[in-house]
């Protein structure tokens, strides 16, 4: 066999996006693009702000030693410490520079803190549905995940979390706003969390480290606000992305911040450090880094999105499906009319409406829509949805 048995079969059961993707392809090519309505990936299609190509431009032809050469692990210091004070002002905390990491995206910040963190056999706890890649991000380092399901409006179960908390237990992973159902999770969820979280640790002897995944922090609507986890719990780890609030998604660059009263924060941020060069990441991308210290605070047009969400949430509620409203990132989650969703999936094919199974993020009666398309494929996909509605809903 050319590949490890082990990862033939995480591949068979990866991927139900690319799997769309790929039958969506076979379709366009039937049908042509323009009739088919796919929302299957989560490629941010705004276009990054204008400040972002100016500020590009700059660094390009500015002259400076080493322009291209190798810097510390860690990122540029200038890069770590205007990220520090700008995520202190929305973690409510001073935040230590030492504690930034420069990651490859959000995706790179998850491995490094799972690499530095994870015995072999370690759990680490995650509320469904979730993020698919979660699942091989952990196995990646010798650990386990753990799958909670969600209540009623994909709300954190905290008795359920608790119970399945053990000795192995190294982390808790929570996505918010969420991949796929759009949910930001309460202020009060978050405290509660933290107050769990710091009994678990006593109890078990050993410290179990919240990683909030917060990719979409910034795509949030009607006046919400994402609760901020420093000041709830100091064991916690942050990893963040420019990739959605920048559209910056192809130039891979992140960071992941450390609590600055978490327990050993200096041994941890040297393991953060050592993770990142040896998982071959090195560091994150160099010009990318000199952009975004330039650029904090400032994101896509939200408003956008917004719009986009409420357009595709009331086609579909005027078409009879049930389907929590999302407070953030840029997906949709209903309910599956059939119990089988990715035979639903399936069906809806037959309309030329490319969707993704919420199997696929271990929320199986669901199915994901991203609304990070152009505005014709919404409109053109309404009559679709209504019709669709009427046979199954």
């Amino acid at each position: 066999m050319a590949i490890a048995e082990k990862i033939t079969g995480f591949m068979e059961r990866s991927s139900w996006i690319r799997k769309m993707f790929e039958e969506g392809a076979a379709l366009k090519a039937k049908y042509g693009a323009d009739q088919v309505c796919d929302f299957t990936l989560g490629n941010p299609d705004v276009a990054a702000p204008d400040v972002v190509a100016e500020e590009l431009v700059k660094i390009v032809r500015e002259k400076a030693p080493l322009k291209h050469g190798y810097m510390p692990n860690a990122g540029y210091p200038e890069t770590r410490s205007a990220i520090a004070d700008f995520l202190g002002g929305e973690q409510q905390v001073v935040v230590n520079p030492q504690g930034i990491i420069m990651t490859c995206g959000a995706g790179g910040a998850l491995n490094v803190i799972l690499k530095a963190i994870l015995n072999p056999g370690d759990e680490v706890i995650t509320p469904s549905p979730f993020f698919v890649e979660y699942n091989f991000y952990a196995d990646n380092h010798g650990g386990v995940l753990r799958s909670i399901p969600a209540i009623a409006g994909f709300a954190l179960d905290l008795e359920a979390i608790a119970a399945a908390i053990n000795k192995k237990t190294a982390a808790v992973i929570i996505n918010s706003p969420n991949n796929p159902s759009g949910v930001i999770f309460s202020a009060q969820q978050i405290a509660a969390l933290g107050r769990l979280l710091t009994e678990k640790s006593a109890e078990m002897g050993r410290v179990i480290y919240l990683i909030s995944d917060e990719p979409y922090r910034k795509l949030v609507y009607d006046g919400i606000t994402v609760p901020p986890i420093f000041p709830v719990y100091r064991n916690s780890i942050i990893a963040n992305s420019y990739s959605k609030e920048l559209s910056l998604a192809g130039e891979r660059i992140g960071f992941l911040a450390l609590h600055p009263e978490a327990d050993d924060f200096t041994q941890l941020t040297n393991g953060f450090v050592f993770a990142n060069r040896v998982l071959g990441f090195v560091n994150a991308p160099g010009l990318m880094q000199r952009l975004v210290a330039r650029l904090q605070g400032v994101t896509v047009d939200v408003a956008i999105y917004q719009r986009k969400r409420d357009i595709l949430y009331q086609g579909l509620v005027d078409a009879g499906f049930e389907l929590t409203k999302p407070q953030g990132a840029f997906y949709l989650f209903p309910r599956s009319p059939l119990a089988d969703d990715v035979e639903f999936v399936r069906e809806l094919q037959q309309y030329r409406i490319l969707a993704v199974p919420g199997s696929g993020f271990s929320g199986p009666g669901f199915f994901r829509l991203a609304y990070c398309v152009d505005d014709a494929t919404i409109e053109r996909s309404l009559p679709i949805f209504k019709e669709v509605g009427k046979k199954f809903c």
